[in-house]
């Protein structure tokens, strides 16, 4: 029986390295690759939807003048299909950045071959694995990720920080009132505080960062490549928001939320799932922040922020 082809959407340009590459790891005579090459952004982007690629690889080079806006409008059009960008020397901070805008992965050209090459398709076949599994554990109500699927994507998440020697922060937020809300104003305002809070988090992060609905009353945000004082910038942010959400709420309002927010670098040896005990932790109790810690706590009642 013959093997499902590996759809491969590439945009190159000369010398064609990586197409090189993708050839000689699958020989045509295993008739196991499904390659389309093209020379543009613009013609891969008008591509994707007949093609419907499981991988895409970016030439950077092909993305000038501006790299950034390339990568962008490529993870827009295809956001649940991994990124692979190739770039060359010069280009190495864009393809640095390019990790917070989309992309799985990065590589570099003069050093692209078969053996690279089986390691990043690697990852991303297991990246969609991953992805399809988590999509099956997302609550009904919100829409968002549950427990397992935050865990399993958080892990995952964790490994490519630690490869990719970058950041992250983890925000965990409570309601503190929900209990009271559904005994005055009963059961659908109580969903609908809950869906309200949760466009108000997944409005707040990027479409690469992880949101999820944790449990009855509480939710979590992963925030990926953030510098150390993302953390209480978060949680200013989201007070903010929650004020103006407050204001909208009428006579259901206000939510009571309290918030903490920690940073993780690759240097902590802990586990995904250690990261969100320790985090949850600081929600239930209402320690102090120790001096020179990053992460912050609030508790908000947002209508008498405002």
């Amino acid at each position: 029986m013959n093997e499902k082809k590996l759809r491969v959407l590439l945009a190159e340009g000369n010398p064609g390295e990586t197409a090189s590459a993708l050839r000689g790891l699958y020989p045509e005579g295993q008739d196991s690759l499904e390659l389309t090459n093209v020379s543009s952004v613009s013609t891969l982007i008008a591509t994707l939807e007949i093609l419907n690629p499981e991988i895409i690889f970016l030439d950077l080079a092909l993305a000038h003048p501006d790299p950034p806006d390339g990568v962008r409008r490529v993870h827009r059009s295809a956001p649940a299909v991994p990124l692979i960008i190739l770039a060359d020397d010069s280009d190495k901070n864009f393809a640095v950045r390019s990790l917070s805008q989309g992309a799985l992965d990065y590589l570099l050209k003069g050093s692209v071959d078969s053996h690279t090459l089986k390691h990043v398709i690697h990852a991303a076949l297991e990246h969609n694995t991953l992805e399809g599994l988590a999509d099956l554990l997302r609550d009904a109500l919100t829409g968002l990720y549950i427990r397992d699927g935050f865990l399993t994507l958080g892990e995952r998440a964790m490994e490519l920080a630690k490869s990719k020697e970058s950041t992250l922060v983890l925000l965990c937020l409570r309601i503190e009132n929900l209990e009271t809300l559904r005994a005055e104003y009963g059961r659908s305002a109580a969903e609908s505080s809950l869906c309200e809070v949760a466009g108000l988090l997944a409005g707040s992060f990027r479409r690469t960062d992880i949101v999820a609905r944790l449990g009855e009353t509480q939710f979590a945000a992963l925030a990926m490549d953030a510098a150390e004082p993302s953390a209480p910038v978060l949680c200013q942010r989201l007070g903010k928001r929650i004020a103006m959400l407050n204001r909208d709420m009428g006579p259901q309002g206000p939510l009571e939320l309290r918030m903490r927010a920690r940073f993780w670098s690759p240097k902590e040896s802990i586990s995904f799932s250690e990261f969100l005990d320790s985090v949850e932790a600081e929600m239930r109790f209402p320690a102090v922040p120790s001096a020179g810690e990053t992460a912050s706590r609030k508790t908000v009642n947002a209508a008498k922020e405002s």
